[in-house]
């Protein structure tokens, strides 16, 4: 399947698939063997894919026991597994096209209900409209879910999905109903806290250095050291995924906030005493599967955390992050596309720039053009001010069609209640942090008292909270 991770790591995964659904076919041999898609070919031709269509409605007419139900979902999975990205594709069209529900029941239902007379006709009605407008494709689905790994195998399903529908608007009904059923199996009631350190398994251990999406992990070593005992990482399990993580935090414990990740990451640097800190820094947050995107459970994670936090160190009194902002550059560059007086950059900001760059027009530009600009400590200087005070804009007033904070991490944070707290200059010095932010980095606070607040303002009336400190930085 198509997920952010190492080709080796996404063979095991297949491969393990494949074989926990042969044991499973074996034992019902002969009802699998004439439904199985022996042979069909990679690119899924226009013979093979009527063969894959007899094997959807052999999947949805449900002869046979339970046991045969489930071997002829493992057995239309196999087929489905050994196909190229262009099979793939056409299954996921026919699946679409031929097993949506009815139009004319789902009319003829809408006109029984419409016609109606009394409750109880009515009720029967509304019945049989709800029975008719459930397409056989939720049906069809529905079964994997009772197959060894078969969550796993539709959480990568909509992963697929996910990416084919900007070129297939056909798609976007199935994936909405792929997604209706994994918001319902993955509830925040059905997961497992787990904390992961260096001793769980080493296939949880990989999936972390393969899932990580904020701060690349280099290696075991590199590992090893974000689980050092002045760290913690917790990820959200759910129990048909028992090796998987959905989502994981990692957490630095220190003495005040910080506002340096290299610093933070650094092997080199000792290992702080645990029981001697007062901060909790969550400096990386990383969605596991892809598949479960727009499936929300971050914020759940967070609130989780520091309750275990809270109860195994009671010195513990600050609770933040330290974040990227992936959107500040982009924006930048969109406002000097268009005419850079945008950015309300003040007469001695001008001049200075100008100065450095040695232009006039489009200064600030050409002086984040320069690959090591931030090498360089009196250019550093003169683009602190004026960089510092255009984040703080970006982050506290640009805002999305819907009231929320453009940039995706600012949201995220606000709605889960936490404020705008502090920006961190060259906080981020790899060339991910320079091209996302020019280096810069945002502490989020989660006051525990102001959480519930803070989220009303914001959810709700699309105010940002922001510490005084933020607040100046636009002022000024």
């Amino acid at each position: 399947m198509n997920e952010q991770t190492s080709p080796t790591l996404l063979q095991r995964t297949v491969r393990n698939l494949r074989s926990a659904w042969n044991e499973l076919a074996d034992t019902v041999v002969d009802t699998v063997r004439a439904a199985q898609g022996e042979g069909i070919d990679p690119a899924l031709s226009d013979n093979a894919a009527e063969r894959v269509r007899a094997q959807m409605r052999d999947c949805l007419a449900g002869t046979g026991g339970e046991v045969s139900a489930r071997a002829r979902a493992a057995a239309l999975g196999r087929t489905y597994l050994a196909l190229d990205p262009t099979g793939r594709e056409r299954f996921l069209r026919i699946l679409a096209a031929d097993f949506d529900c009815s139009r004319e029941a789902v009319d003829a239902a809408a006109a029984q209900l419409a016609a109606a007379a009394g409750a109880e006709d009515r009720r029967r009605a509304e019945a049989r409209l709800r029975r008719a407008l459930e397409a056989p494709w939720r049906r069809l689905l529905t079964q994997f879910n009772a197959l060894p790994e078969g969550v796993k195998f539709l959480v990568n399903l909509r992963s697929e999905l996910l990416e084919l529908m900007d070129s297939n608007p056909d798609l976007v009904a199935l994936e909405a109903d792929l997604k209706a059923l994994l918001t319902s199996w993955f509830d925040i009631g059905f997961l497992e806290l787990k904390r992961i350190d260096w001793r769980s398994p080493a296939a949880i251990l990989e999936k972390l250095i393969e899932y990580e999406a904020v701060h690349e992990i280099h290696g075991w070593d590199d590992l090893h050291n974000r689980l050092d005992s002045d760290r913690r990482c917790f990820a959200f399990f759910h129990p048909r995924m028992p090796d998987e993580p959905l989502i994981f935090v990692e957490v630095a414990l220190t003495n005040g906030l910080a506002g340096d990740i290299q610093a933070l990451l650094d092997p080199r640097a000792p290992v702080g005493d645990a029981r001697k800190a007062d901060t909790a820094i969550f400096y990386s947050i990383s969605n596991a599967q892809k598949g479960l995107v727009g499936i929300s459970f971050g914020g759940f994670l967070i609130k989780r955390v520091v309750d275990e936090l809270t109860a195994e160190f009671d010195r513990l009194t600050t609770f933040a992050t330290l974040s990227p902002i992936p959107g500040f550059r982009q924006w930048l560059t969109r406002q000097w596309s268009v005419d850079d007086t945008l950015l309300l950059l003040t007469p001695a900001d001008r001049r200075a720039l100008a100065e450095a760059a040695g232009v006039e027009n489009g200064a600030l530009a050409a002086l984040l053009a320069r690959e090591d600009w931030h090498r360089d400590p009196a250019l550093a200087s003169v683009l602190r001010r004026p960089l510092t005070r255009l984040c703080a804009r970006y982050l506290m007033q640009e805002k999305r069609e819907d009231g929320r904070a453009a940039d995706p991490v600012a949201n995220f944070h606000l709605a889960n209640g936490a404020r705008m707290e502090q920006l961190n200059w060259l906080a981020d010095r790899s060339p991910k942090g320079l091209a996302q932010s020019a280096g810069l980095m945002i502490n989020y606070l989660y006051k525990v008292e102001d959480i519930p607040r803070n989220h009303e303002a914001y959810v709700g009336n699309g105010e940002i909270p922001a510490s005084p400190a933020m607040r100046a930085l636009i002022r000024s």
